[in-house]
């Protein structure tokens, strides 16, 4: 059985639609985060962002975090009074599993964060806070395997 040249030309021309619409389809299911759905109005404020991070390195004692049993534990300069301010767990693979955490801190300026219902997998942490009238920012890559 012989094929003659335009066969083979539209077996081969049909093959490779095949093949572009199977990408398209491919890519359409895809999901695709953004940092955030406001991106070009944070882009405007992230002078401030700047701003904060300056403060922070100023510190004499910087915030520090550690993952400890069933939660991320973290710790805040001891001379700082006054403390507010939010943690944001930001996962960059996946926004659903993004939360975020009010700062509330104990008698010795420190806060435990449970992570027992967190979904596991690599987080970004972003703490913006505020003491004594001054605005910090720190942020820090954290992985999380809760039980």
């Amino acid at each position: 059985m012989k094929i003659s040249w335009g066969t083979g030309i539209w077996a081969l021309y049909g093959l490779f639609v095949s093949m572009i619409l199977t990408l398209v389809g491919m890519s359409l299911s895809q999901k695709i985060d953004l940092v955030t759905d406001n991106y070009y109005e944070e882009e405007l404020l992230y002078q401030g962002r700047i701003d904060k991070v300056a403060h922070s390195k100023q510190l004499a004692v910087p915030l520090k975090w550690e993952i400890v049993n069933k939660g991320v534990q973290v710790q805040y300069p001891a001379d700082l009074k006054d403390i507010s301010g939010t943690i944001h767990f930001y996962c960059p693979s996946d926004n659903r599993k993004d939360f975020k955490v009010q700062i509330q801190t104990n008698g010795v300026n420190g806060q435990f964060i449970s992570t027992q219902k967190a979904a596991a997998g690599r987080y970004k942490i972003q703490i913006d806070w505020q003491a004594n009238g001054v605005a910090y920012w720190n942020e820090g890559i954290i992985s999380l395997y809760p039980d």
